[in-house]
């Protein structure tokens, strides 16, 4: 934790907890921001979770613990979970806590599930006191017997299955008291036999009441999820106007590219949610929802499923070369299940979006003043493959994290093969990085990266542009010798802040579950009725996290931080004389 001085740079104080092994082996050591709370008297706190999961209430303005939360300022996360206490390694959290009045909300992050292992660690959500540190509620988000949803959960499955964890920052409405959880996908990410039902509440959003835990109203966005399309990003409150009525809104943008749009208050749509027809697996043991959820409005803001129509096209050449990949792969709409190897003498199913989006955790930027949404997308196609050992088997017990059998930190186990990459590095790229497309091209025709706006007014798409140029190593690729391209955009999901009159957004730092050439350094303004570049500079660094803007000693900031591999990470500040 760092306190620095907003005007001058100035670092003001810092504080580490040493977790020793609980902070090394941690699931999730990448962190999205803290909480503060006041009393408004001069009780001013910090309060955050260690990658340990440890939650800490610090003093806002000295950075030393608060003696009298928890223990000496910290409240064990791995107690009072109504579980059997975790192991080092299991659970941790890469979301700040939310405060709403007096009750500071924790969820959790546990690893990538897609192995042959079908028990983890389950995610409930907490309420504690934000004075004393004392837990105050626990929401299962795996309901139990006797709770609402627990039925949702066949032979029992209820009892052995986790994940189903808040690992995207949540959203309140401090007005109404109630706070909302995005909820992922359950163990395991790609195959559900193991699960029968539709397994409330996972990939769900979950409104509470932030005083008692207890359940307002929910909606699940996808039934027996078996494409780790879990809620990445936090909801979005924003009160819009439809058809002459105001709403108090909440929308909740997906993996998958959708916007699913609800009254705050009541959780009913505001446009009409269908319950359509989806392909249904065959996987041996496996048993998909007949249907899934599609929103009337607003449109996708991403391309979803894979077709013919949908490749490569800048030569001949390649699109004859992607026609050839992609005859080995099972093709489909969104929600098209993966298959067993070799079935239909098929590799396996190509997934778009991919299991990282669509949307992620960057979320999307709202406009109080105009109802328009932005959110920032990726297009790149995985390759999803299940192992025949890794299904229609009986769950067996997690091992300790650093054992044989474990799910390595960050991956995907042996149940899948994702990620639509195919050679490569993170970060700083080397020359030519390779996808899975002809010559190690992106399969699909561009745009990779986009920023779409969104009237949440009227459910319309407003415009979607390009963000960024054609990569270095496209753009001089052997195969594309004397093409014109277009603007492409670069796969990222990139952190966008909207102003009065202004959209800014970066190209992402191509660090985190991205594909390799991602991200790049640079930075632009926006015009936010048209897409418009204003203004463009390149960062020292690429962007790495969402870009925000305060006044202090009398000039308004906007700050970036920064980083890439081999570059240290920084924190830019810009003005505006």
């Amino acid at each position: 934790m760092v306190a620095i001085d907003g005007a001058t740079g100035e670092t003001l104080w810092t504080f580490r907890l040493d977790e020793g092994d609980r902070g090394r082996v941690a699931p999730r050591r990448n962190h999205r921001g803290v909480s503060y709370w006041t009393d408004g008297r001069g009780d001013e706190r910090i309060i955050y979770i260690t990658p340990g999961y440890q939650l800490v209430a610090l003093n806002a303005k000295t950075g030393t613990p608060i003696p009298s939360f928890g223990t000496g300022g910290r409240v064990d996360l791995f107690d009072e979970l109504d579980t059997t206490r975790p192991k080092d390694g299991q659970i941790g959290a890469s979301s700040p806590p939310i405060i709403v009045k007096n009750v500071a909300i924790v969820g959790s992050a546990l690893p990538a599930s897609a192995g042959r292992d079908r028990r983890n660690v389950p995610g409930h959500v907490r309420g504690y006191d934000v004075r004393t540190g004392k837990r105050l509620w626990i929401f299962h988000t795996i309901p139990r017997p006797g709770e609402f949803g627990n039925d949702t959960w066949e032979n029992d499955s209820w009892s052995f299955v986790g994940n189903t964890a808040v690992w995207a920052p949540m959203a309140a409405d401090e007005e109404l008291g109630y706070v909302y959880l995005p909820v992922e996908t359950p163990t395991n990410d790609t195959y559900g036999g193991h699960r029968p039902g539709n397994n409330l509440f996972a990939e769900s959003l979950v409104c509470l009441d932030a005083t008692t835990g207890k359940r307002v109203w929910h909606f699940q966005m996808v039934h027996h999820g078996i494409w780790d399309y879990d809620n990445p990003t936090s909801p979005i409150l924003l009160d819009v106007t439809v058809n002459g009525k105001p709403i108090k809104a909440v929308a909740q943008i997906t993996k998958q590219a959708f916007t699913y749009v609800f009254d705050r208050a009541t959780g009913r749509p505001v446009w009409p949610i269908e319950e359509r027809p989806v392909p249904q697996s065959d996987v041996p043991g496996e048993r998909t929802a007949a249907t899934q959820p599609f929103p009337t409005k607003p449109p996708a803001f991403d391309r979803q499923g894979v077709s013919e129509g949908d490749l490569i096209d800048f030569t001949p050449e390649l699109k004859a070369e992607a026609l050839k990949m992609v005859s080995e792969w099972k093709l489909g709409p969104l929600f098209t299940p993966p298959i067993v190897a070799g079935t239909g003498g098929k590799r396996g199913t190509l997934m778009l979006p991919n299991m990282t989006g669509g949307a992620n955790w960057q979320g999307g930027a709202a406009d109080p003043e105009t109802a328009m949404l932005y959110v920032a997308s990726g297009t790149s196609v995985s390759q999803m493959t299940l192992n025949a050992d890794n299904v229609g088997v009986e769950p067996k017990p997690l091992p300790a994290p650093g054992t044989p059998g474990a799910t390595p930190e960050g991956g995907r186990g042996a149940g899948a093969a994702g990620g639509g990459a195919a050679g490569g590095g993170r970060g700083a790229q080397p020359p030519g990085p390779r996808m899975f497309g002809p010559q190690g091209l992106p399969l699909t025709k561009p745009p990779y990266g986009r920023i779409t706006a969104i009237n949440l007014n009227s459910g319309d798409l407003a415009w979607t542009i390009a963000n960024g140029e054609a990569p270095d190593w496209i753009k001089n690729h052997p195969a594309l010798k004397g093409v014109q391209l277009p603007r492409t955009g670069r796969y990222e999901h990139v952190g966008l802040m909207v102003t009065k009159s202004l959209l800014f957004a970066g190209e992402g730092s191509g660090l985190f579950a991205v594909p390799p050439g991602s991200g790049g350094p640079m930075f632009r303004a926006h015009d936010k009725k048209t897409g418009d570049i204003v203004a463009e500079f390149k960062l020292p660094a690429n962007q790495s996290g969402i870009p925000m803007t305060y006044l202090a000693g009398g000039k308004q900031f906007i700050v970036v931080a920064v980083g890439a591999v081999g570059t240290p990470a920084e924190f830019v500040a810009l003005t505006v004389d």
